[in-house]
Parts: structure tokens; C-alpha cells; sequence
């Protein structure tokens, strides 16, 4: 089911994902070469903590017996990762590499979840390439979250856009919808049929 925010819950998660970005701008300031993945997870628990904020994914269940709850407060990809790689104490981030990190911050009741892909060093040209169609598969995306349209356009977009690139996207994984919960619908693939779908339409009003 679809939870439908107000615009009061709206501004709630702005407010989320504001620490999100004070939090990212600090990873951009102190990633580098010989950094370890779990010294940026520190630093970004410390960064959500001291602007009021939870860390949302440290500690979150992970719902299958004998397996322990998520550890850190972010999730840190490097290279041909594709997500959930967990922050070590023994994996130092080399010249040269592509860095995802995923975070959710909690605040007042609403979650604000943000991932950002950083160029560490001497990035080959191969890499850059890469993290720029995918950041432009991103936007091809939001232009058609737009009133009438359904999800499906937006996952159209997307995979048409990569494939018109020469490349393809993982199928494995999705986007997916936020709020109270970490995880709530729609669910948003990077691929599909257009005109299918759930049918986006603004519920609060927007002239404020």
C-alpha cells in the first residue's frame, strides 16, 4: 500500500534529508586515499548525531534467523559493487576508486534516505563515464515524477536512457518509496513499460 504524506510529513522529511546532505558534504570533504570505509562510517554517524538526527541503518533488522542486525550507519560500495557493503576497519579506500555510500537519517518520525557516488583519486576515464550516465539516468527519472504521470514512465525512462548509453541496469534491485518506514511502496524499478503502473497525482496542496 501507497502511504500518502501530508504537506506538514513532507516538510518533516525535508528536514531528514537536509542532515542527509550536511552529512554527505562532510563525506566529500574527508574521502581519500588510504581512508578506510569504517572511519567514514563514523564520521557520518557523528554528523547525523550531533544535527539531531538517528542513524536509520544502524541496527536495522535484518529479519532472517541467526543473522545479526545491520552494524554501521551506512552502506559503502566500492568499484563493481553494486549496494550493502558494509563498512570495515580493513577496507581502505585505493586511488582510483568509485565509492557509493547510501545513508538514512531518522528525525522526528521520518526518514530521509540519500546515496552519492564519489571519484576518489586518479579515476579512469572508463569509471567517470559510468557514474556520469548514471547520475544522468537519475534525472531522466525525476522529469517524469510528474502529476499524471506512472511509475512505470519514470522506470522507463530510466533503462532506456542507460541502454541508449551502452549500458544496462542491475534488475535485482529497485528503488522504492520512504517516509515513517525505511522501505515503504511504490516500489521503482530502473527498467519497464511505460503507461504502466500506479499514477502519480499530487495529494496536499502545493502552492505553499
Amino acid at each position: 500500500m501507497i502511504t500518502i504524506k501530508s504537506q506538514r510529513e513532507i516538510e518533516l522529511m525535508k528536514e531528514a534529508c537536509r542532515i542527509a546532505a550536511i552529512a554527505h558534504k562532510e563525506i566529500e570533504l574527508n574521502i581519500k586515499p588510504g581512508i578506510t570505509t569504517y572511519d567514514l562510517d563514523i564520521l557520518v554517524e557523528n554528523v547525523i548525531r550531533k544535527n539531531g538526527a538517528i542513524p536509520a541503518e544502524k541496527g536495522y533488522p535484518s529479519g532472517i534467523k541467526g543473522v545479526p542486525d545491520y552494524p554501521a550507519s551506512t552502506c559503502i560500495s566500492i568499484n563493481d559493487e553494486v549496494i550493502h557493503g558494509i563498512p570495515s576497519k580493513t577496507r581502505v579506500i585505493q586511488d582510483g576508486d568509485i565509492v557509493s555510500v547510501d545513508l538514512v537519517t531518522l528525525k522526528n518520525g521520518f526518514n530521509g534516505d540519500m546515496a552519492r557516488t564519489y571519484l576518489v583519486g586518479n579515476v579512469s576515464k572508463e569509471a567517470i563515464r559510468l557514474v556520469e550516465v548514471t547520475k544522468q539516468a537519475f534525472f531522466k527519472g525525476i522529469e517524469y515524477a510528474i502529476k499524471g504521470n506512472r511509475i512505470g514512465d519514470i522506470s522507463n525512462a530510466i533503462g532506456e536512457f542507460v541502454k541508449s548509453q551502452g549500458y544496462s541496469v542491475v534488475r535485482e534491485f529497485q528503488g522504492h518509496g520512504i517516509g515513517r518506514e525505511m522501505h515503504e511502496e511504490p516500489g521503482i524499478p530502473n527498467y519497464g513499460k511505460a503507461g504502466r503502473g500506479a499514477r502519480l497525482e499530487p495529494r496536499y496542496d502545493t502552492s505553499n
